[in-house]
């Protein structure tokens, strides 16, 4: 998009338009839209270009927020969360910024990776649901419209995952459910406080067969 980044929020109604707007949306608040710290931001902004970002200098919007000067908040809407990251920190720069958004963005569909695994462990949702996959597969693009399609129909109740069955990184999890590359594309679902979990390996990825998997491990 060619709109300005980030986008200033000049009141709390522009800031909550901006915030459900979005899957995940981060504000800057400085008192001092000009100083290092909102500089290191702008920065961040343009190297994470799919996320928005705002930022408000307004003392309402602040106040709204309870947040102090220099501090950036993550909103996501998958579980209605919010991470801050406190800029008075002189260590905290562009790049640490960056970071701190990949470890925390949490969409209806999360690829997990080394960075992102950060935020997934800490999701206040108890319901994991993975898509194991080939990326690579020709019939990727299909699977990954069908299994996002359902993810809406769970938002704030299962977190949505997709695992690349090509990351080395990612064997030791394929191997946890005890899945050959053979039996892919596989589902696998998952709850967190005591790691209770199925699988199924469907023939095909439907919004059906995500649904009734689902329906049934949550009765």
């Amino acid at each position: 998009s060619t709109t300005e980044k980030p986008v200033l929020l000049n009141s709390i109604t522009d800031a909550e338009a901006f915030i459900s707007g979005a899957e995940v949306a981060v504000i800057g608040f400085f008192q001092e839209p000009q100083s290092p710290e909102a500089e290191q931001f702008r920065l961040a902004a343009g190297k994470v270009p799919e996320v928005p970002f705002g930022l408000s200098s307004s003392a309402a919007v602040l106040s709204h927020y309870g947040a102090s000067a220099n501090t950036v908040a993550l909103f996501r809407r998958v579980d209605n969360d919010r991470r801050d990251l406190d800029m008075n920190n002189r260590d905290v720069d562009a790049k640490k910024l960056t970071r701190f958004i990949r470890m925390n963005e949490l969409r209806l569909v999360t690829e997990y990776d080394p960075v992102t695994a950060i935020g997934v462990m800490q999701s206040s949702l108890e319901f994991n649901l993975l898509l194991i996959t080939d990326k690579m597969s020709p019939k990727h693009p299909e699977r990954m419209r069908k299994f996002r399609a359902a993810a809406e129909l769970y938002k704030g109740k299962i977190l949505f995952i997709l695992l690349d069955s090509n990351l080395k990184s990612n064997e030791r999890v394929v191997s946890y459910f005890q899945l050959k590359k053979s039996q892919l594309p596989a589902l696998a679902i998952f709850h967190t406080p005591d790691d209770e979990h199925e699988v199924l390996t469907p023939d095909e990825i439907s919004i059906e067969h995500v649904q009734d998997f689902c329906n049934r491990f949550l009765q």
